[in-house]
C-alpha cells in the first residue's frame, strides 16, 4: 500500500479534513502508542497503519 492510497482511505472514511486531524491526535497501541502519521514519518509500512487504524475504527473486514 501507497501513502496516497492510505490517506485515500482514511479521507473516504473519515471525511477529507478530518482524516489529517484524527491522524495527528490518535495514538495507537498497535502503533506503539504512536499516531498514524507519527508512525508513518517513523517509517511504519503504510499497509500496517492502515491495519492499525481499521481494527481502531472498526470497520468491516471488507474494507481492510
Amino acid at each position: 500500500m501507497r501513502h496516497s492510497e492510505f490517506w485515500e482511505r482514511m479521507e473516504l472514511h473519515l471525511g477529507e479534513a478530518y482524516a489529517h486531524v484524527w491522524a495527528s491526535t490518535q495514538s495507537l497501541g498497535e502503533l506503539g502508542s504512536r499516531t498514524p502519521i507519527d508512525a508513518l514519518d517513523a517509517g511504519v509500512d503504510p499497509k500496517q497503519v492502515w491495519r492499525a487504524v481499521h481494527a481502531n475504527l472498526q470497520l468491516p473486514a471488507s474494507e481492510r
